[in-house]
């Protein structure tokens, strides 16, 4: 594991906010030093409708408007922009949410409760369009086929299942799996899609025949998230054993991560099912994406985002860490990346930007999974709250 020091961008350094009275509080969390606190006092609303606010000794506000703030600790050359939600959503579910996703045209949400619903709701007011019905106990994971008009869920029921959008009909049920489904990924189009579950094992199916193409990992260890990309020519993705089948779709050149419960992060070609690497963290992987052909984010458990090089994949490029929650989610944005953790807190770094965007108000609870279209991000709560935020109110 590498340890966090002052090697570290200082843009990953953190900033905690909270509201209280008029007066918030503020401390920045310089890796290796001691933490500096401080903080935001409102002197009132000016004529323009935003508050004039003042920082005490050791920060400065350099922007305020209704829905943001810009705050910097000059003396850690750090800074941070927090930003308010532009809308919630209160009455889609009733209580935690564990995931959600937006459809490729925006119009659509999808998102799973803790109990035990499902739903089909318009992205821009959260009004309820339909229910899907049939998963037995609680769905884990749900997504949009890239058509925006065909769902994927995975259940603790061991299935997976395919729905309509339009008229919430289960077109696809998928068994095979002997424990909960946790994570699952969409090659390409969609006629194959992967699943990784808490039997250990990581599965390819093929939708136009509701079969299973083939085991892809056994790995005897839960796999807590999968993740499918295009690999980069100058990586060896291996050949494979047996001829594939030819309803395999898409799965040349592409790389399938797993992240798994053993504190390893595990790679392999998709086609080829040859290893690629094996990492180890410093605790149970939760979620990884792909930023590149061959760059990477894993999180884990005890709020470490590992950065790797599919091309040397040894030592990290970095760790952030910003506190010790589980990192939940992972989303490759833009030329950055957005995670949320299991404290609460939901940021986006980006390569471009010399502060870090917080995302504000889940308070201390877990932020699930965070969604994206465009300039609109969504994130889902243990609160019950689908909050959307626009990057444009920055």
């Amino acid at each position: 594991m590498v340890k966090m020091d002052e090697t570290q961008p200082p843009a990953l350094k953190k900033f905690i906010l909270w509201k209280d009275e008029g007066e918030a509080w503020l401390s920045c969390h310089p890796p290796g030093k001691p933490s500096l606190y401080g903080s935001l006092t409102s002197q009132g609303i000016g004529l323009d409708g935003i508050p004039e606010v003042t920082a005490s000794e050791g920060f400065i506000v350099n922007e305020i408007n209704k829905k943001s703030i810009h705050i910097s600790c000059p003396k850690e050359n750090t800074s941070s922009k927090f930003l308010a939600p532009y809308t919630t959503f209160s009455r889609i579910h009733t209580k935690s949410i564990t995931c959600l996703d937006i459809s490729s045209g925006g119009g659509l949400g999808v998102s799973s409760s803790s109990d035990g619903s499902m739903k089909i709701w318009q992205a821009s007011n959260g009004e309820l369009r339909r229910g899907l019905e049939g998963h037995v106990f609680d769905v884990n994971c749900c997504r949009f086929f890239p058509s925006g008009l065909v769902v994927l869920s995975g259940g603790m029921d061991a299935q997976l299942k395919i729905w309509s959008a339009e008229d919430a009909s289960c077109v696809v049920t998928f068994k095979g799996h002997k424990g909960g489904i946790l994570d699952t990924a969409i090659v390409d189009r969609g006629r194959n899609v992967v699943s990784g579950s808490r039997d250990g094992t990581a599965r390819l199916w093929d939708c136009g025949r509701s079969a299973c193409l083939g085991v892809i990992a056994d790995c005897g260890s839960s796999i807590n998230g999968v993740a499918v990309g295009a690999a980069d020519n100058s990586i060896n993705l291996g050949s494979p054993e047996q001829t594939p089948s030819e309803r395999e779709v898409g799965t040349e050149a592409k790389m399938l991560l797993l992240a798994r419960e053993d504190k390893k992060l595990q790679c392999l070609g998709l086609q080829s099912r040859q290893p690629v690497f094996l990492f180890i963290g410093s605790d149970a992987f939760n979620c990884c994406t792909f930023l590149s052909r061959f760059l990477l984010l894993a999180g884990t458990q005890d709020g470490n985002i590992y950065q790797l090089d599919v091309r040397s994949p040894t030592v990290p490029i970095q760790v952030i860490h910003r506190s010790g929650a589980p990192v939940l989610s992972l989303l490759s944005f833009r030329d950055g990346f957005i995670a949320s953790q299991g404290d609460g807190s939901c940021f986006i770094i980006q390569q471009d930007l010399d502060y870090v965007i917080e995302l504000t108000e889940a308070d201390c609870d877990p932020v699930y999974k965070v969604a994206t279209w465009e300039k609109q991000i969504y994130t889902c709560c243990r609160d019950g709250l689908v909050r959307r935020y626009q990057l444009s109110d920055l």
